[in-house]
């Protein structure tokens, strides 16, 4: 049974519970009792007594698929995460709502995440007028499931309309996963043009509101936040090929993923990336690859879209390139990869229906 696990600051493949405190909520609201459903899925209520209790990646995916499958409500993750924002955050979410823009908040989001999740990441691009505030799930995160992306998505909407005020709107929302027989409900939560199969999830807005002020805080008040988010980030610091993985992720999307680039992101020059990374028997090839695989898994498992789109989105010359690194990595094709998971899906689906 999963029950809570406090800590300070999450270890590898762990998150806070409070982005998913909603849970009981919505169970609730669906005409159910939280502890009856929590139980059956092999979860203790008590895991929601504490928004700083950590739970494991695979845990809080199981946690939302059996939610979803035991309420019959197939948007379960997106009303988890419509109750979350930044007071999911915990210091974190402090030290976002006490930067002087909207830009400087997001900044700090992005750069502190992982003290929230980590075993995820945020990225934030800026293409002349548009913005994309986007969300990745790493490797060993487990949970790359429609649930899991949609609470984060509404979660992310929540922050940036707490940020930028009521008059915010995104212009488009993106999801990983294939597109649901029912649109409705996101319709109506984000009022914006949805974008399924998308090499993201992500929210997408004009950039013009990066540089909308936020409310004057005490500067002391500030400097307190600012010091405890540096002492937990401390604690993080000695994980370098983390903090590169991270990077690789937000700039294979972005577009730009050659070496000196990350460095340059690291402040460092690409020989010390190099040569830091020896030290750990790793190569900045081997990251890069890694990276590729897991987000084409993830693009293969949840999404339609085409092996020559995953590999455009990868960076790769061609589908024939793609194709010949995806078995180097798998020992199989891209096609039979994805038709193992979704055989694997029913047999999944037939067991508990039985």
């Amino acid at each position: 049974m999963a029950t809570a696990r406090k800590g300070t600051g999450t270890p590898r493949d762990m998150l806070r519970i409070g982005a998913t405190m909603g849970v009981p909520t919505v169970l609730r609201s669906l005409g159910l009792v939280p502890a009856e459903v929590l139980l059956a899925g092999g979860f203790d209520q008590g895991l929601f007594d504490d928004p700083d209790n950590l739970i494991s990646f695979a845990a809080r995916d199981r946690l939302l698929e059996n939610c979803a499958a035991m309420t019959g409500c197939e948007h379960f993750g997106l009303l988890s995460g419509q109750q979350g924002g930044l007071h999911s955050l915990g210091l974190v979410g402090l030290l976002v709502k006490y930067s002087p823009d909207v830009g400087a908040a997001l900044a700090n989001l992005v750069r502190y995440f992982h003290l929230h999740a980590h075993g995820a990441t945020l990225n934030l691009a800026v293409q002349g007028g548009t913005a994309i505030l986007g969300y990745q799930i790493q490797e060993g995160g487990a949970g790359t499931n429609r649930q899991v992306g949609d609470g984060a998505i509404a979660g992310l909407f929540n922050i940036l309309r707490e940020l930028c005020g009521p008059g915010w709107k995104p212009t488009e929302v993106w999801a990983i996963h294939r597109k649901p027989r029912n649109i409705e409900p996101y319709q109506q939560y984000f009022k914006a043009r949805l974008r399924f199969n998308a090499e993201q999830n992500a929210i997408v807005f004009h950039s013009s509101w990066l540089t909308t002020p936020l409310p004057e805080v005490h500067s002391d008040v500030r400097r307190m936040v600012q010091k405890q988010i540096d002492a937990l980030a401390s604690r993080h610091r000695d994980d370098f090929p983390e903090q590169v993985r991270t990077l690789l992720r937000a700039a294979l999307l972005s577009g730009d993923a050659r070496a000196d680039r990350v460095a340059a992101l690291l402040s460092i020059h690409p020989r010390t990336l190099n040569r830091r990374l020896s030290l750990y028997g790793l190569r900045y090839q081997t990251l890069l690859d890694d990276c590729r695989f897991e987000m084409a898994r993830q693009m293969l498992k949840d999404s339609d879209l085409k092996i020559s789109e995953i590999a455009l989105i990868l960076h790769y010359a061609d589908a024939r390139s793609f194709i010949q690194a995806f078995r180097r990595w798998s020992n199989t094709t891209p096609a039979q990869w994805r038709a193992t998971q979704k055989q694997q899906r029913r047999t999944s689906v037939r067991k508990e229906a039985s």
